[in-house]
């Protein structure tokens, strides 16, 4: 998977407790801002573990509006879309 800075992504973190979901244009960049507490306030105080997947999207208003979406479903359902997506080869720890 291409992470070129054009391309906006879905993503879904599994954190501490629970999951959570966001959009960026950097997965790298945003997941270690996830994990240096410098991310957003229930990843500050639920970090991350890992991340489950990221699906990408042309532009910001499509990722925003399925960013609401699956927002919307149950923590099973969304790492059942996770699945769907998986982020293989990233290793933002190497990075």
């Amino acid at each position: 998977m291409a992470l070129s800075n054009r391309t906006w992504y879905l993503y879904l973190l599994e954190c501490r407790r629970g999951t959570y979901v966001g959009i960026t244009n950097d997965l790298t960049k945003r997941y270690q801002a996830h994990r240096t507490g410098k991310g957003a306030r229930y990843t500050r105080a639920h970090p991350p573990t890992a991340l489950l997947g990221a699906q990408p999207f042309p532009d910001r208003t499509t990722a925003s509006q399925a960013e609401y979406r699956l927002k919307q479903r149950t923590p099973d359902q969304k790492r059942h879309w996770a699945r769907q997506w998986p982020v293989e080869g990233w290793h933002p720890e190497s990075e």
